[in-house]
């Protein structure tokens, strides 16, 4: 079973920066796409960032892409997510996901394995 672990969240000031990290164990694989997710209250999960597990291809959502950064360390097996500029539109639960497959995706429904979240909360 491929357990994902998310942590690196916390409070921070707008403008500021913060990195999350995702460490993945169990089931891992040279062919295990990984995405970042975050969730608002009372609203849709929705994209954030997604990178193939073994290719270096990167995919990002209109409003993050040039404030956000997505990458891989395969020896850890951990992927992170470096958010630069933070706004107070950017607070949310932030969530790891992967699956087993050759590349990313941008869709919930590409994603099986899910982390349980780590809060994400900037202040004006």
């Amino acid at each position: 079973q491929l357990k994902l672990v998310e942590s690196g969240g916390g409070l921070v000031l707008a403008g500021g920066s913060l990195r999350l990290s995702c460490a993945a164990s169990g089931r891992t694989s040279s062919n295990l796409p990984t995405g970042w997710f975050r969730q608002a209250p009372g609203k849709e999960r929705e994209f954030v960032a997604a990178i193939d597990w073994n290719g270096g291809a990167t995919l990002y959502a209109d409003s993050v892409k040039g404030r956000f950064a997505i990458s891989r360390d395969n020896a850890k097996n951990t992927v992170s997510l470096q958010m630069n500029s933070l706004k107070p539109e950017d607070t949310a639960i932030y969530y790891c996901a992967a699956d087993y497959g050759p590349s990313a995706g941008r869709r919930v429904v590409d994603y099986n394995y899910w982390g349980q979240g780590t809060q994400v909360t900037v202040s004006s």
